[in-house]
């Protein structure tokens, strides 16, 4: 009998094997002089590179996570001020896929402006009927973290569940909470005997922990780089480990009473590459103890800074992204922030899809059964190692300071924070960084979603600012509040600022920079008004009827107007045109294109150019400000 096998050809058996060495000259002649550096290869915002091709690793360094065919917990979030209609949130959700529960107290890092009260009664309402010996619970405590976790386990005893029985993550995090607020209430010799004893205290009533969490949300929220975020957590969790081994716990067993926390993003293969990198760092950690290396727990939240008012359905897509990430970089638990939350307490649609999002990757598309899928991948093995090293650079700097407190009473990892945020908001200022709905390609007539009617909860100021805070960001705000301001113009005006497209030539000739505008303008809130161009006689270099273009300035109700034409266009026809609709009236003249390409880019009349890089959010903010100053 014939092996079958023997008749499957390989799908490239006919065609030689190709080398990097012939990609990279095909790569030169389509780059033409231009540095390969610069062009092709990215850099992350630790200063990683990420090159545009790879091969599979040499040697591919399998990182242990989840075991393999073990699903992620579905952890869906319980944050209703009311605890009787968060108690009927919960409940719906694990009936209908949730395996566990993610309750946010007010106040918390991942409260996002609502959350639950953390006395006995209020948590009671809210698990009433909820089997708290079948169901996992998280706890995301923030500065109270003592109290909730005392009153959890104070319920637990109440309603005659036993502790060993439980799966509950407390979330004692006191650093975190420091972080955050800026608060210190406490000198951390003290703070680190109380984690001790509340650590030791549940333990000895039965509860299995863990009981502290290394939580790197706080640096991501506050734009945080992913190194940072790690080099954070690392210090954050070692401070805990010293703390527990200091109250008298023996290192092995306070080393189960940590577990960590980090933000998933839409950066998929950094997103990836963060989470298998703190299961190798974390080793490292131990390996330093003396400890042989064990399995951590690892909790995922879909990012926070990367969330959206405007456009709110793109952030399915990227929370889908980010559960996919996460997955793969073998989290343990995850938990999808609802896509409506940036516009207020998401109701049962928005926390559905939340839900939904995780069961289809786990469930339908099977990711759970797959145990770092992406081990061997050149990408993300390169970008692993890297960032270990980075972020293991950082942790050293943290612990040469005197620790993690130490590091934030002195700036440290505040002052590094907020040049990478700094990074981030130039970025999403000059869309480079893309927000898609809110930076780029806006719908100025999106349909409203629906929230709950519940007042966002106002937050309460630190008793001492000790030191600088690192406050939760989006990405998206400033963009945001430049359609908010539109919104009032229409709602008090009846009709949105706009910007007139002056076309110049054919249309061959001003249709890309016109959509260009379009997209540029109306992601400030000003409604581009278009047109098919006003050329003279058909054919030829025919130009532009001058007295055509003012009478639809005119007629369109604008204040503002953005040349739109070819480089030889515009050359020829910008000075003219810029000059013909000043005298028309309007208030600021812009043109599209950059101003190194253009023949006449000093044409007196034109305000500012708008081309891909530029400052969109200072062009757009100073646009409205002279729109506003004139309509007063």
């Amino acid at each position: 009998m014939t092996d079958p096998s023997a008749d499957i050809l390989p799908l490239a058996a006919d065609f030689p094997p190709a080398s990097r060495g012939q990609w990279l000259k095909l790569v030169e002649r389509v780059l033409k002089g231009a540095p390969f550096e610069r062009e092709l290869v990215a850099r992350t915002h630790d200063g990683l590179t990420i090159q545009p091709l790879y091969a599979g690793a040499a040697a591919p360094h399998a990182q242990p996570g989840r075991k393999p065919g073990t699903p992620w917990q579905i952890l869906q979030r319980v944050d209703h001020p009311d605890p009787a209609a968060a108690n009927a949130q919960a409940r719906h959700d694990l009936d209908n896929g949730a395996t566990g529960l993610a309750l946010a107290f007010a106040g918390a890092a991942g409260a996002y402006g609502y959350g639950i009260a953390g006395s006995e009664a209020a948590i009671r309402r809210a698990l009433d009927g909820i089997g708290l010996d079948r169901v996992t619970i998280e706890l995301d405590s923030g500065p109270r973290a003592e109290d909730a976790a005392r009153s959890f386990a104070a319920l637990v005893g109440r309603l005659g569940v036993s502790p060993g029985a439980t799966n509950i993550r407390f979330g004692l995090d006191p650093l975190g909470a420091m972080a955050r607020s800026g608060a210190a209430p406490l000198h951390w010799n003290e703070t680190a005997k109380r984690l001790g004893r509340e650590a030791a205290d549940l333990a000895g009533a039965g509860h299995k922990g863990p009981f502290a969490v290394a939580d790197g949300r706080v640096v991501h929220n506050a734009g945080g780089s992913e190194a940072q975020e790690l080099g954070f957590v690392l210090a954050a969790a070692t401070a805990y480990l010293r703390a527990l081994e200091s109250s008298g716990i023996a290192l092995d067993r306070a080393r189960a009473m940590i577990y960590f926390r980090l933000s998933a993003d839409a950066d998929q293969f950094l997103t990836i590459a963060k989470f298998r990198a703190l299961r190798r760092l974390w080793a490292r950690v131990e390996e330093a103890c003396g400890l042989p290396a064990a399995p951590i727990f690892i909790s995922a939240e879909t990012a926070w800074r990367m969330m959206t008012k405007r456009d709110p359905y793109v952030n399915m897509l990227r929370a889908t992204i980010a559960v996919f990430s996460a997955s793969l970089g073998g989290a343990d638990a995850i938990t999808v922030l609802p896509f409506t939350l940036a516009r207020g307490l998401p109701d049962g649609f928005a926390r559905r899809i939340a839900r939904n999002t995780q069961l289809i990757l786990s469930v339908e598309s099977n990711l759970a059964k797959v145990s770092d899928a992406t081990a061997g991948a050149g990408v993300i093995e390169d970008l692993t190692a890297q960032l270990c090293g980075a972020a293991w650079t950082l942790f050293r700097d943290i612990e040469r300071s005197g620790g993690a407190t130490a590091a934030l009473e002195a700036g440290l990892i505040q002052k590094r924070v907020a040049a990478v945020r700094g990074e981030r908001q130039a970025a999403a200022a000059a869309r480079t960084d893309t927000l898609t709905g809110t930076t780029d390609f806006a719908d100025l007539d999106e349909a409203a979603v629906a929230v709950l009617d519940v007042a966002p909860i106002a937050p309460s100021p630190p008793a001492s600012a000790a030191l600088d805070p690192l406050p939760p960001i989006r990405l998206a705000e400033p963009f945001e509040q430049l359609r908010d301001a539109s919104d009032r113009m229409l709602a008090e005006r009846g009709s949105r600022p706009k910007i007139f497209l002056a076309n110049l030539g054919a249309p061959a000739d001003f249709s890309p920079r016109a959509a260009f505008a379009k997209n540029f303008f109306e992601a400030g809130g000003i409604a581009a008004v278009s047109n098919d161009g006003f050329a003279g006689a058909p054919g030829g270099a025919a130009k532009t009827d001058l007295a055509a273009l003012v009478a639809a300035f005119k007629a369109s109700g604008a204040m503002l107007a953005c040349l739109c034409a070819s480089d030889e266009v515009h050359g020829r026809e910008a000075a003219a045109a810029a000059h013909a609709l000043n005298q028309a009236g309007a208030l600021r003249i812009y043109s599209a294109g950059d101003p190194s390409r253009q023949a006449d880019p000093a044409a007196p009349a034109i305000a500012a150019f708008i081309h891909a890089g530029c400052d969109a959010l200072a062009i757009l903010q100073a646009a409205q400000e002279q729109i506003a100053a004139h309509v007063r």
